[in-house]
């Protein structure tokens, strides 16, 4: 489902080159779950963004699906990630100006096709809140928009899930709620899911973690099997 290749990421910084990340290869196979864990600045959330297919390596590869994501123009990338990836992102990122049905219908909206609202609705009775669907973000608690977050990033039946942080602005119970909703959904769909996190409780969920420090693999280790 996904293969990095010895990637690398190197900023400037004040006419100096920063390197984030240094020669990383993995793979993940299909419906596996994986932890991306370590250190604030080790270059979790960078990884995580160019194996998504957010951002390009400075050198390197990433094959997501079958597809050599260092070929691709932006518009081919944002072409692959609404037809195989969703996101759950740890500030929500919902539209506010959207009801919560309004944004989890968007993905599936822009793949055209299937019409978008009764699979919403059903998504968002799925997670809790069917009481909830015509609130806008700003009337919702921050786990309640992470429940619309996560109804969002099924809505399309995405092939892998990448998650930044999902439950790092919650309080410790909504967070467990959270972090439950998340792994029964990826088990009911069968999703490949790659998550960044601090939380040792939802890391030790997946299957594998792999540990960064200074921009390095330090360690795979298989948690379970699959």
């Amino acid at each position: 489902m996904l293969e990095v290749n010895t990637i690398a990421k190197v900023f400037t910084v004040g006419g100096k080159a920063l390197r984030v990340l240094d020669n990383i290869s993995f793979r993940v196979e299909k419906k596996e779950t994986v932890a991306i864990v370590g250190p604030s600045g080790s270059g979790k959330t960078t990884l995580l963004g160019i194996c998504a297919g957010l951002d390009v390596p400075s050198q390197g590869a990433v094959t997501l699906a079958d597809i050599n994501l260092n070929a691709l123009h932006e518009d081919d990338r944002a072409y692959l990630r609404n037809q195989y990836v969703g996101f759950i992102f740890q500030n929500f990122q919902l539209l506010p100006t959207l009801t919560a049905l309004e944004n989890v219908m968007v993905p599936l909206d822009l793949r055209g096709g299937a019409p978008a609202r009764p699979q919403a609705r059903e998504l968002l009775h799925r997670v809790g809140l069917a009481d909830r669907i015509h609130h806008f973000p700003a009337q919702l608690s921050g786990g309640e928009q992470q429940r619309v977050a996560i109804a969002r990033a099924f809505i399309t039946r995405p092939a892998i899930l990448f998650a930044d942080e999902p439950t790092g602005n919650l309080d410790e119970e909504t967070a467990r709620g959270i972090t439950r909703l998340i792994f029964e959904m990826n088990k009911e769909q069968g999703t490949t899911l790659v998550l960044v996190t601090h939380n040792h409780e939802l890391a030790g969920m997946t299957g594998r973690m792999l540990h960064l420090k200074a921009g390095k693999l330090v360690e795979d280790k298989l948690l379970r099997a699959t």
